[in-house]
């Protein structure tokens, strides 16, 4: 297996991209302001991301003939999403550097797994239990109690694979409309808001964390973005702090995103972590206008083996998703002074997809 310590980028080198939606997108437009290159592998041929590079595959993840020749023209090789095939990243971890690297995403792609491993480091989780079939659910509701949150413990994203029970009588049900083996039942959290951390860890360990940001969702699905979060200065340092443990631990080599709730304990503020996503996050759009320096950008040095930035917040900024047919109203948001529009190339709006984004700073000199 090569060794991603090795990896040093110059400028006209590839970076290969697994996935192809906004995220691979907008990784490639931030290598291309680098010089770098980038090939997109993705099975789904209308991917946002194929329209921003020269070279592209359009293949199954399964597909090993389609893996190792993308991995022939590559020389580093990331992904915007955290299921890539364990198998598939077995592949091209033997031909090129996988960043971040196949241990990262064993972890966080099964929740159990993940929450274990928080909770190894000492950091607070939302209690929880493994669950894998009727009787097993409802011995876990009588420790944890009701409402509680059943989630599958792979696949899940913007609400799916996940239901809330709130009445023992409805476990079974619930267990049922899953449609899985593997699950795990976590604490409903009376959190006060919702935060994330952005931060990004070089291969030398060091690590740079954007402010955090507090975040709204609507539908399971995010729709806006403040930043600074409104947080006391102790709990955002807290929250950055757990931010780089958890980026230390995993030996984590590219940009992370923690979420985290804010909740009330023992008559303080205090927060505990929700989920970790293993590369750039929605959440982190707004710094491609409101920071220094972005999300995607600082991953691309990251994996390239290139200094980080020090990401500095240009002022107040909010982050509007576009949802569904809500994409509609770019030419109204292109109207709006100060707001930038991001469009994601998409084909036809449907309920629940993010069709783009638009951020709004306000300059720290107007306040």
């Amino acid at each position: 297996m090569t060794s991603p310590s090795r990896v040093t980028l110059k400028p006209g080198d590839t970076i290969g991209i697994l996935g192809g939606g906004q995220l691979g997108r907008m990784l490639a437009m931030a290598a291309a302001r680098l010089g770098l290159r980038c090939r997109v592998f993705s099975p789904d041929p209308d991917s946002p991301a194929f329209d921003v590079v020269a070279n592209a595959t359009c293949a199954e993840y399964a597909d090993v003939e389609a893996l190792e020749l993308f991995a022939a023209d590559v020389d580093v090789i990331t992904y915007e999403f955290e299921n890539v095939p364990s198998a598939s990243a077995m592949i091209l971890a033997a031909r090129r550097p996988v960043l971040p690297d196949r241990k990262t995403l064993e972890t966080t792609q099964d929740r159990l797994i993940e929450k274990d491993f928080v909770k190894g480091l000492g950091i607070r989780t939302a209690d929880y239990a493994d669950v894998s079939s009727p009787q097993t659910l409802r011995a876990a509701i009588a420790r944890i109690g009701l409402p509680s949150v059943l989630k599958t413990r792979r696949f899940g994203y913007d609400g799916k694979g996940q239901t809330i029970i709130r009445a023992v009588d409805d476990a079974d049900r619930a267990w049922a409309d899953l449609g899985t083996k593997s699950a795990i039942l976590e604490a409903f959290v009376p959190f006060e808001r919702e935060v994330s951390v952005i931060a990004a860890r070089s291969a030398g360990g060091d690590v740079e964390c954007f402010d955090v940001t507090e975040n709204e969702h609507r539908d399971h699905i995010l729709k806006v973005s403040r930043v600074p979060a409104t947080l006391s200065n102790e709990l955002a340092a807290q929250a950055r702090d757990i931010a780089q443990r958890i980026a230390a631990a995993l030996d984590y080599v590219g940009v992370l995103a923690v979420e985290m709730f804010v909740v009330n304990r023992d008559g303080k503020p205090d927060v505990l972590v929700n989920e970790i996503a293993p590369r750039v996050h929605n959440s982190g759009h707004w710094t491609l206008d409101g920071a220094s320096i972005s999300q995607f950008e600082q991953h691309i040095r990251a994996i390239a083996g290139w200094p980080l930035g020090k990401p500095l917040r240009h002022g107040e900024v909010t982050m509007t998703n576009l949802i569904g047919d809500e994409i509609n109203s770019y030419t109204d948001w292109l109207a709006v002074p100060g707001a930038t529009v991001h469009l994601y190339g998409k084909g036809v709006p449907r309920p629940g997809r993010k069709m783009g984004h638009v951020t709004q700073v306000v300059p720290a000199l107007r306040k």
